[in-house]
């Protein structure tokens, strides 16, 4: 089994697919693709664009592909963990970067080095025409925890789930009716998790504007669904005006 499966959901995504790819080839070759270290994986929801024709352009690096109808992201995401074989599955969407050259290495190092349970950093927030915006943790008010655990998830999400990468044995299904799901996913990552690092390197360039900014309403109503689950209501209530509190006096100091 190679150490880890990068996963690529995509769907209509001619704009920014080839921006994914490449950034993965930067690493090179010889130590992304080799089938002992990364397999990468692409699954499309049945694009009518051109995203297909560039999948097959870059083929021979990409371990396996498919492209059939879904029932949207949560449930794509859920084909690649069936079809992933590596030790630690790590998504990056479709506009989503490998930070720089010498972010894949430098992972498999670290997980060589001593395998923890989930690996974690920092991302660098980019808009659509790959302008960096500024790293996560000092654009917005969540300041990344060096000791992670799914308490620290009680306000919200405190990693990018782009810079997340759990063990395989350890990631749970997405749920398929929350638009929140990847919050919830982190939380059941680290419950599971006995040991999570934090890596001293940003792992990922983030396209900013996904489903959560697209359907914004929807996805603080299902945030506070899933954290209710995991947290409680009267505290997830109590949280979340904490969280507006917090809003504001990160939009004041700005």
């Amino acid at each position: 089994m190679p150490l880890l499966t990068i996963i690529t959901v995509t769907y209509n995504a001619e704009r920014f697919l080839e921006r994914t790819i490449q950034s993965i080839l930067a690493n090179g070759p010889g130590v992304a693709f080799s089938p002992a270290d990364v397999e990468y994986l692409i699954v499309d929801g049945g694009s009518q664009d051109s995203t297909l024709a560039i999948v097959r352009q870059y083929e021979r690096y990409i371990g396996r592909w498919i492209s059939e109808p879904d029932k949207g992201l949560y449930d794509a995401m859920n084909k690649g963990l069936r079809l992933a074989t590596g030790d630690y599955v790590w998504f990056l969407n479709a506009g989503d970067e490998v930070y720089d050259s010498q972010t894949i290495p430098a992972l498999l190092n670290q997980i060589r080095s001593g395998p923890a349970d989930v690996y974690y950093s920092d991302a660098l927030f980019v808009d659509e025409t790959g302008q960096a915006l500024g790293l996560r943790s000092q654009i917005t008010p969540h300041a990344l925890p060096r000791n992670l655990t799914w308490r620290d998830m009680a306000m919200g999400m405190k990693v990018c789930h782009q810079a997340f990468i759990p063990r395989r044995e350890i990631a749970p299904p997405y749920l398929t009716d929350n638009f929140s799901a990847d919050v919830d996913w982190e939380i059941r990552c680290l419950k599971a998790a006995q040991k999570t690092v934090f890596l001293h390197f940003v792992l990922c360039k983030y396209l900013t504007g996904g489903l959560s900014v697209q359907r914004h309403r929807e996805s603080l109503e299902d945030r506070f669904t899933v954290l209710a689950m995991h947290f409680g209501y009267p505290a997830t209530v109590w949280n979340h005006a904490k969280i507006l509190v917090r809003a504001a006096w990160f939009r004041l100091a700005q």
